[in-house]
């Protein structure tokens, strides 16, 4: 199966980039000092920027559904087990190993909406992570403890 996933605005980053811009407008507009308007300026320009490249939600490709990324990274040596656990049973990974190195990395989309989760392990290649598994598809509710 040849999942992909595309970089999408999510409601969060909307809100926060709006906010921004809304408050920094109303900050210019009420007549105070100069030090309100320049910081309302500045509000105002921190959400352009962030509006043009904050994009933390992803996209299927294909169906247009909309997932959240999780993301662990672990050591070399745990490739075997979190192939073979993927494979028969995402849920007996070891999240303890967790963040104790960056030479393989698991991703995981999952939407809460639709119930479906993705799975797939990556090894780092120098400068980049290069896929070491297929794309797993499984129901959320078999990989609930690694999304906590």
């Amino acid at each position: 199966m040849e999942k992909t996933f595309t970089r999408v605005r999510s409601i969060k980053d909307i809100t926060i980039f709006s906010t921004l811009i809304i408050l920094g407008c109303v900050l210019v507009a009420i007549p105070t000092g100069a030090g309100i308007n320049i910081a309302g300026f500045f509000m105002i320009f921190a959400g352009i920027i962030l509006a043009l490249l904050l994009r933390t939600g992803y996209k299927d490709a294909e169906t247009g559904e909309r997932f959240i990324l999780k993301e662990y990274y672990f050591q070399q040596a745990m490739n075997a087990a979190i192939s073979s656990a993927l494979e028969s049973k995402p849920a007996s990974i070891d999240l303890g190993e967790a963040d104790k190195g960056n030479a393989l990395k698991l991703d995981i989309y999952y939407s809460k909406v639709s119930g479906k989760a993705y799975m797939q392990l990556f090894e780092y290649i120098p400068y980049r992570y290069e896929p070491c598994s297929r794309m797993y598809e499984y129901e959320i509710a078999k990989v609930q403890k690694l999304l906590k």
